[in-house]
């Protein structure tokens, strides 16, 4: 439940830092990312770093003179230099104002600014919740240190456009300059590792190829032991490759051994693995876990279940480590596409949420992905819309997960055909693989493919709290059944089967009484649980 508590007690007081971070100012609209090159330093005895980060950029006509680079504090910028020009900047808490004759840049143009830095980053409390650095060690006492920020922002540590909606489109190269005798792990594939004897430290060098959201970007430095295997995918060879704590190998190459069937099942659900040339690995870290972007986090303890507990309370979660799917469903729904704006992060939680079900589809029989997709539901809080408040940094609430999951499956009992489902899913995710979308942009795909108006359930589930009440009553002289929703609004409808003593019957219910036969239906009255609704006699 701490999961959800954390969301729940959000405060809704929204002040300029909010908007700096969450809005495409005047300062942020006018230029796009196209590669980051970021190198960075680790001085693991004074838990501090100190690095750059090389920005290629192309800007729009809409230029000013300023440039908002976002660097949390206590974090400190110390030089920002556009080829070969030095500039100046003045900071604005967690932004840095960046002074220059942008207006006059080439619009056809690359261009690079280098952004040199230092700093302590914020410690982690509770991560990932509560993000930021973890400098641990692990049970042998060796350094063991990784960073997990979604919430908090890539800018906790380097500095970048901390905007969701503008990924690097060519990727980013991540340098890590770290203590010898220590594995550094980073995203995407590795490009060369080069050891300083005079200074006993290594350099390993990484290169993500495809676009990365910013709180994806992240290391893992440890005693790691890894070892590669491969996967024939529908895209060709995918290299998955693990890296574990040494002492953990044994037990991880059992545990991980569903890794490549998980990998199948997406893909036949959900279409190719997004990031063949990044490949696929499974780190594990010092914390649960994170959807970081070919480099998942992984940190369940070797545990089935969520830390060994089944959320769904049905028995189906304890059959499979959720930390490996559900991070990995990421892939897909977050990583593939993306939010623009965090407030629609129920995209990646929802749909990813509801990957957990696929996945128990495929290894356990629909019948029990069914019990488990229901039983989630009962972690549920409806405190408030699941569509947070947009431009001012506001993931929204807990129910991004189990209720944006629930919305996902009432469109697939709607659309009523399993393939047409899959099917919806996979072209999905190739019309806007590597794109950044809205509710809006998935509610007409959805609508459009399915050929049924689903704005009346997205604006019911996503842009409201309350779920419908469901109100029914007996008539026994007339023998009929009356039905009706409340907390609805007019247009509003849900194809509910009710079910009796002597008759199944689907039901158009919407927000006006219906009357159905009922003779021999008797009192026992059951309504589909495929449905978030709340039956009320």
């Amino acid at each position: 439940m701490l999961w959800y508590l954390c969301s729940a007690n959000t405060t809704f007081a929204y002040d300029r830092q909010d908007s700096l971070r969450g809005g495409n100012g005047s300062a942020r609209i006018w230029w796009d990312v196209k590669e980051y090159y970021l190198y960075v330093n680790f001085d693991t005895v004074n838990r501090s770093i100190s690095g750059m980060n090389i920005i290629s950029f192309s800007k729009t006509d809409m230029a000013i003179d300023s440039m908002q680079i976002d660097l949390q504090e206590p974090m400190i910028l110390d030089r920002a230099v556009l080829e070969e020009k030095e500039l100046e900047f003045t900071r604005e808490g967690n932004v840095y104002w960046v002074k220059g004759d942008f207006k006059n840049l080439d619009v056809d143009k690359l261009h690079k600014i280098t952004l040199y830095y230092h700093g302590k980053p914020v410690e982690a409390t509770n991560p990932p919740w509560d993000g930021g650095f973890i400098w641990t060690r692990d049970s042998l006492g060796k350094p063991w240190i990784s960073v997990a920020c979604q919430g908090l922002g890539a800018s906790s540590w380097w500095p970048c456009k901390d905007f969701q909606g503008d990924e690097p489109d060519n990727g980013m190269t991540i340098s890590l300059h770290t203590p010898f005798g220590l594995a550094s792990i980073s995203n995407g594939t590795i490009k060369s590792w080069n050891v300083d004897k005079d200074s006993s430290s290594v350099l390993w060098v990484w290169q993500v190829k495809n676009p990365i959201n910013t709180y994806n970007v992240t290391f893992y430095i440890g005693d790691y032991i890894g070892w590669t295997d491969t996967m024939n995918g529908e895209n060709g060879t995918l290299d998955v490759t693990y890296f574990v704590l040494k002492y953990n190998e044994q037990k991880a190459r059992e545990h991980f051994k569903v890794t490549k069937q998980m990998l199948h099942c997406f893909e036949h659900w959900m279409g190719p693995y997004p990031f063949y040339e990044d490949s696929y690995k499974l780190v594990e870290a010092p914390f649960l876990g994170m959807e970081h972007q070919s480099a998942i986090a992984y940190g369940n303890e070797y545990k089935m279940g969520y830390r060994g507990m089944d959320r769904s309370g049905t028995g189906v979660g304890n059959k499979f480590d959720f930390i490996i799917v559900h991070e990995s469903g990421h892939e897909w729904y977050g990583n593939n596409i993306t939010a623009e704006d965090i407030s629609d992060n129920w995209i990646h939680e929802g749909f990813t949420t509801y990957t957990e079900a696929l996945f128990a589809e495929c290894a356990f029989g629909k019948e029990e992905a069914l019990a488990y997709t229901r039983g989630q539901w009962k972690n549920i809080l409806n405190n408030r819309p699941v569509i947070g408040d947009y431009g001012v940094n506001d993931a929204g609430p807990g129910d991004k997960y189990d209720k944006g999951s629930a919305v996902v499956h009432m469109i697939r009992t709607i659309m009523n055909d399993d393939e047409q489902f899959r099917m919806m899913l996979r072209e999905m995710n190739k019309k806007y693989r590597h794109s950044i979308v809205s509710t809006q942009i998935i509610e007409h795909f959805i609508s459009e493919y399915a050929e049924i108006d689903f704005t009346p359930l997205f604006d019911q589930y996503l842009r409201k709290s309350d779920i419908p009440e469901l109100e029914y009553f007996i008539d026994k002289k007339k023998k009929q059944l009356s039905v009706r929703f409340t907390n609805t609004d007019k247009g509003f409808s849900l194809p509910i089967t009710i079910k009796g003593k002597n008759i199944e019957q689907v039901v158009h219910i919407t927000n006006e009484w219906k009357s159905i036969p009922w003779k021999k239906g008797g009192y026992n009255v059951q309504f589909s649980e495929d449905f978030l609704i709340k039956p009320k006699l």
